[in-house]
């Protein structure tokens, strides 16, 4: 089942939750949150290393240097770097906006940190991470409908963003689409085998889904 899931299209994984996400977009009930479904979408860390040498190697090199990761210390350091050169923006104004962003987030004015993000996709509309972020920001707002869009466009410029598979995978669990929720999880889980929680997330959806005639 994991090897079907993981052959699906992101374009048809991605339509399809969207298509499902309007009934339930703007309401949240916290009752209805599948038990095992991670609290927050995977993020940046705090600190990110310089990314010198990384810029020149490449992504694909980072994300073959992550696969092919001996243990879990590893597997963080090359995460952070590939985190890092997510991150980087040569625009100063961008980069200011983000820093902005995130003190309104830290001071919980989401609204204001929205706006500021929405103001750095606007300026610099491939910058991934000003969309990964404003799509955690509606998610945290209950906004699904708004957070995969995002997540969508997201996932058009970098298909290999484990952050934003593994957050589509978080809001299709808690509206209870465990199909959907197993196919981005299984996504992030190839890309990235070291994400904490969701091999096991992919085990018991799989036995879930696995048990119904879908």
């Amino acid at each position: 089942m994991i090897a079907h899931v993981r052959s699906l299209g992101l374009g048809v994984l991605l339509a399809a939750s969207l298509a499902a996400a309007p009934a339930f977009a703007q309401v949240k009930d916290p009752k209805s949150v599948q038990p095992g479904a991670p609290k927050a979408i995977p993020q940046a860390p705090e600190k990110l290393p310089k990314i010198g040498a990384d810029k020149i190697r490449g992504l694909d090199f980072l994300f073959g240097a992550l696969k092919a990761a001996p243990d879990e210390a590893s597997a963080k350091h090359v995460e952070g770097r590939i985190w890092a050169q997510w991150s980087q923006t040569k625009s100063d104004t961008a980069a200011l906006l983000m820093t902005r962003a995130k003190t309104a987030l830290d001071a919980k004015q989401v609204d204001v940190s929205v706006k500021l993000l929405s103001a750095v996709i606007k300026l610099k509309p491939d910058y991934i991470e000003g969309w990964n972020r404003r799509a955690t920001l509606y998610y945290l707002q209950n906004d699904y409908t708004h957070a995969l869009e995002d997540l969508e466009q997201v996932l058009a410029r970098e298909p290999r963003h484990f952050g934003a598979l593994a957050g589509l995978g978080m809001i299709m669990q808690e509206l209870g689409d465990d199909k959907r929720a197993l196919a981005a999880y299984s996504k992030a889980l190839a890309v990235n085998p070291h994400l904490e929680k969701v091999p096991e997330l992919v085990k018991s959806l799989t036995e879930k889904v696995e048990g119904r005639d879908i």
